[in-house]
């Protein structure tokens, strides 16, 4: 019951990404895949720079919640520190994620002669994928983060402030 949140959201995520794909439609020609990819290039670029960034600087909150929890008088139980370790693999994941995404989209398109027949309509989906995976992951990870401090915060807070 406790990870239905981020089942929930991250399943979301991936379901609008699913939704989005249908409505594009079919890739019927590699020039119409060329263009998607430059498509995506363009917004991808930021989108992975910023998933990258989100999830470099919450593995480095982690280590910092997770002195916090050392220093304090609570003696908290082992679902928050598997709660943290949870969040610092989603982020861990998250990172690498984007850095293939951006390492995908830096590839030069079209400037390759002797390509394999539906390379550019494969590359298209896999970076159309990665894209919805990495945005699920980071979902998943502020869902997570969210539920560990609501954790941390119910056992250092006297009484009923959660």
């Amino acid at each position: 019951m406790k990870h239905l949140a981020v089942i929930l959201t991250t399943g979301l995520i991936i379901l609008i990404g699913i939704g989005a794909r249908f409505a594009i439609g079919n890739v019927y020609s590699e020039a119409e895949a060329t263009n998607l990819i430059q498509s995506l290039t363009q917004t991808g670029l930021y989108l992975g720079s910023a998933i990258a960034g989100a999830s470099a600087t919450t593995l480095a909150l982690m280590l910092t919640l997770l002195g916090l929890t050392n220093q304090t008088q609570t003696d908290f139980d082992s679902d928050v520190y598997r709660s943290i370790s949870q969040v610092a693999w989603l982020s861990t994941i998250s990172l690498v994620g984007a850095v293939i995404l951006l390492l995908m989209l830096v590839l030069p398109v079209g400037e390759f002669n002797k390509m394999p027949d539906g390379w550019y309509r494969l590359m298209y989906e896999v970076i159309f994928a990665l894209t919805v995976l990495v945005c699920a992951l980071l979902t998943a990870t502020v869902v997570r983060l969210f539920m560990t401090i609501r954790r941390v915060i119910s056992q250092v807070t006297p009484g009923d402030a959660v």
